[in-house]
């Protein structure tokens, strides 16, 4: 968006973000970033706003269930407001998460989804679908337009260390040759979806008519065990690593895959990058962030 030529406000409050991140755009006069909490009300003049407001891992959804869940609420609140006050298009990125451990696979858009509303991700999960809720409302309500999109997991460069999934987990321990934790017999699938490809479909998704509103499912259709994943990183890494087991957590869903044929359909859109690429480049930005972080 910043090399097409829109003025961008990036808004965060670090919680799980870093201001790193985006350092190569900070030189950019049409760029610019306000630390703030979207849990408070936000005053900006704005025609588009792409809401990904929210901690996405377990671990850290589960380290602050309450400003979690209030997040998703009150902060799609009023950032909805702030669509209603200056006409603005709001994107809500929801998730896959939606779907809870999913009895259908794969899951489609139509699907209502088998969630524990009290368990320790309900924070995320009910959250989350709290706020697709609001959107739809204020739709109904207020005729604000609102697309809706039902992200699943994104990995790529950037991503956190300390994010605590599949991909930073196995890429740390594998660049380090520390055994790589399973959680459960590594059976359990997840769909990896390479950021660039799930940037395209969010710019895609909000380029779309007033008339799509979603939800629509962006993620990668390819699945794959996590044993599976385990072993290409360590295959690309060349590591030593041995792979551990443990006890899987609680309400973590066995299946996990999108079906995207709504997004093709409706956005012209699916992902091009594959598992191993992907992968290949996340490690080799892992790699770069290790030899930065060596004493010289």
């Amino acid at each position: 968006m910043v090399r097409e030529g829109h003025d961008v406000i990036c808004v965060d409050n670090y919680f799980t973000g870093a201001k790193s991140n985006v350092a190569h755009l900070l030189g950019f006069s049409n760029f610019e970033i306000l630390r703030f909490d979207v849990r408070d009300p936000l005053r900006l003049e704005v025609d588009e706003i792409y809401n990904l407001a929210c901690p996405a891992s377990p671990q850290h959804y589960q380290l602050q269930p309450v400003r979690t869940i209030e997040t998703s609420v009150m902060g799609t609140v009023n950032l909805l407001r702030l669509a209603r006050e200056t006409g603005a298009t709001f994107l809500q990125a929801s998730t896959s998460e939606i779907y809870g451990d999913a009895q259908v696979q794969p899951q489609s858009e139509t699907y209502y989804g088998h969630v524990n509303p009290i368990g320790p991700r309900s924070c995320y999960d009910e959250g989350k679908r709290c706020a697709e809720t609001m959107c739809f409302d204020y739709h109904r309500q207020y005729g604000v337009r609102v697309k809706v999109v039902r992200i699943f997991n994104t990995y790529g460069p950037r991503l956190s260390p300390a994010d605590g999934r599949v991909a930073s987990n196995f890429i740390l321990q594998a660049l380090r040759d520390k055994p790589i934790t399973i959680y459960g017999d590594g059976l359990q699938t997840r769909s990896l979806c390479y950021v660039d490809d799930m940037v395209g479909g969010l710019a895609a998704m909000m380029d779309s008519n007033d008339d799509v509103t979603g939800p629509i499912n962006l993620g990668n259709p390819d699945e794959h065990t996590i044993r599976e994943i385990a072993d290409l990183i360590m295959s690309i890494t060349e590591s030593k690593s041995k792979i551990t087991f443990g006890p899987v957590p609680e309400d973590d869903p066995q299946k996990r895959r999108p079906d995207i044929s709504l997004a093709i359909e409706k956005l012209n859109w699916r992902p091009t990058v594959d598992l191993e690429t992907g992968l290949a480049r996340t490690i080799g930005y892992f790699r770069r962030q290790f030899s930065m972080d060596m004493p010289g």
